[in-house]
């Protein structure tokens, strides 16, 4: 028959296995942290480079929202969503409305903006770059919503 020490360990190795087990989730913990950093890093460093696709691509892409908006009985649609970190002072002009904001963008956010003056503007279409959330007080993600309603 198994002892009082097999059956209730000593208060001491008790909290050693407390202590182990609070390490082993405070390092799955920061590996994860780690992970999903690392994750965000490469998005934003993706997002930073031209998309890739040819002027045609983004036409029909666009045309593609905006017919699918249109259907739902829309007058305008967030088109993109995206981290303050691809403009170069961190949305501080958009968010100040300040007069060539549109020069801070880089990477797709810039891509969008440039195909909508190309093609959408010159067709009565409106963009909107705006801060949509404040993490911490903060400028946060830029939401860019285009609108054909009056």
């Amino acid at each position: 028959m198994p002892g009082i020490d097999d059956l209730i360990p000593s208060a001491t190795q008790i909290r050693k296995e407390v202590a182990l087990k609070e390490a082993e989730k405070a390092d799955e913990y920061a590996r994860l942290a780690a992970a999903a950093e690392a994750e965000k890093h490469a998005l934003i460093e993706r997002l930073t480079k031209p998309s890739g696709k040819t002027e045609d691509e983004k036409i029909k892409l666009a045309s593609t929202i905006i017919q699918r908006a249109v259907r739902n009985g829309l007058t305008e649609v967030q088109v993109y969503r995206f981290p303050n970190t691809l403009c170069t002072d961190k949305g501080r002009a958009i968010n100040q409305m300040e007069k060539g904001w549109e020069d801070t963008l880089t990477g797709i956010p810039k891509e969008i903006f440039q195909l909508w003056s190309d093609y959408l503007k010159p067709r009565g279409y409106r963009i909107a770059y705006q801060i949509i959330d404040f993490p911490g007080g903060v400028p946060g993600d830029i939401g860019v919503t285009i609108s054909w309603g009056d």
